[in-house]
């Protein structure tokens, strides 16, 4: 959860036409729209700072997801941090001087959190630097695009701490005790190919394309299907990393078996028999 000046800091223009929903540059957050609008984009704006993730920046985030979660028109959101750099670590001079006391009963990094309560689907788009709580914040998202440029890490060793936001519970549950202890304990940073080989992120871009677009192309796809099985299948898919395998299977059986009571799941199949594509209802 760290950040040092790593490289010059770049805006970022895209190549399609995002509808935007502010154009305050003060904004930590910065709230768009894809082109469909059923995308909620999230952009994480403190470029001078490589994005470096604080408390303040944290509520901008939780307040946008709240926005999108409760607005029937969003079915997926982004959150990226442009095509330059994802976030380089917590804001360091935020924790230089904190004491136990007051970390401990102010629940420090406890809303750092809350984006693993959102329901809808989450894609994170991850290009340059996503270390320490960069790192943590990406693996929060569901389904991880990372450009061919994107370094992962959690170097909090080299600064006489450890993760904080989760990095050493869901790094072990995604690339596995061995790695993860590595990463944890050397402070070892890994390209996004090596990330890709270790299960950390679903796929990497090509050389020049933008990872942003490409991660609102992915969650323009899954806002295709229908609202009620899409997020049975991330509660089935994120109950595996905190249940045992016997109460995780029960789980997706009630879930699969709960889906025959909903009209999309009649919709789907009479669609498939009668060869035409399904209009949801996400009922």
């Amino acid at each position: 959860m760290f950040v040092r000046t790593l490289l010059r800091p770049s805006q970022t223009t895209y190549r399609f036409t995002i509808r935007s929903m502010s154009t305050s540059a003060e904004q930590l957050v910065i709230p768009s729209r894809s082109p469909s609008n059923n995308v909620a984009i999230l952009t994480l704006n403190r470029p001078k700072a490589l994005n470096a993730l604080s408390t303040p920046l944290f509520n901008a985030l939780n307040a946008e997801l709240e926005k999108a979660e409760t607005d029937d028109s969003v079915r997926a959101i982004v959150i990226t941090g442009g095509d330059k750099v994802f976030a380089a670590g917590a804001d360091i001079k935020e924790m230089k001087d904190k004491e136990f006391a007051e970390a401990y009963t102010t629940n420090f990094l406890g809303s750092w959190n809350q984006v693993a309560s959102v329901r809808k689907p989450i894609v994170g788009a991850v290009a340059g630097y996503a270390l320490g709580g960069g790192c943590e914040l990406a693996m929060l998202c569901d389904i991880l695009i990372a450009s061919p440029t994107a370094v992962f890490g959690q170097p909090e060793i080299t600064l006489g701490i450890i993760p904080g936001m989760g990095g050493s519970q869901r790094l072990t549950s995604l690339i596995g005790k061995a790695r993860a202890m590595d990463m944890v304990l050397t402070g070892r940073k890994i390209d996004a190919e090596t990330a890709e080989r270790w299960g950390l992120v679903s796929r990497v871009t090509k050389e020049g394309e933008s990872v942003t677009e490409e991660a609102v192309k992915v969650a323009e796809s899954v806002s295709k299907f229908g609202k009620v099985a899409v997020q049975a299948g991330k509660e089935a898919v994120n109950g595996s990393l905190d249940l045992p395998l016997e109460q995780g299977l029960r789980l997706e059986r009630r879930l699969f078996q709960q889906l025959f009571a909903t009209k999309d799941q009649k919709e789907g199949m009479a669609a498939f028999a009668e060869k035409r594509k399904p209009s949801w209802s996400d009922k």
